[in-house]
């Protein structure tokens, strides 16, 4: 799900991207191996290098991140067809999704 952003819009700002969600227990090795390819995409296709985390005392409750990212709507995208393509959403834990957070600055 794309960020909305507000109807007045700061002059040349930059997004940063906090993607977070629960991975099925079990699946985290599969997981971490196509968040790694996700992001190789992302870096590749438009230069938008991701990190990622896991929460303490929440093994399963992980954050991509993507700071700066100057494209919205070019990330955005790619970002999408990428986990459809890697069935991220597969590896998720039931009643889990992608939650995405956008700051700007």
């Amino acid at each position: 799900m794309p960020c909305r952003r507000a109807r007045i819009a700061a002059p040349a700002t930059v997004t940063s991207y906090f993607i977070y969600y629960r991975v099925a227990p079990g699946r985290e090795s599969h997981a971490r191996e196509r968040v790694g390819r996700l992001q190789a995409k992302l870096a590749a296709a438009i230069g938008a290098h991701g990190r990622l985390m896991t929460k303490r005392g929440e093994p399963n409750l992980w954050m991509e991140v993507y700071e700066a990212v100057s494209d919205s709507a070019r990330f955005e995208l790619a970002l999408d067809n990428a986990v459809q393509e890697l069935e991220l959403v597969q590896l998720l834990a039931p009643g889990s999704l992608r939650h995405i957070e956008c700051f700007e600055g």
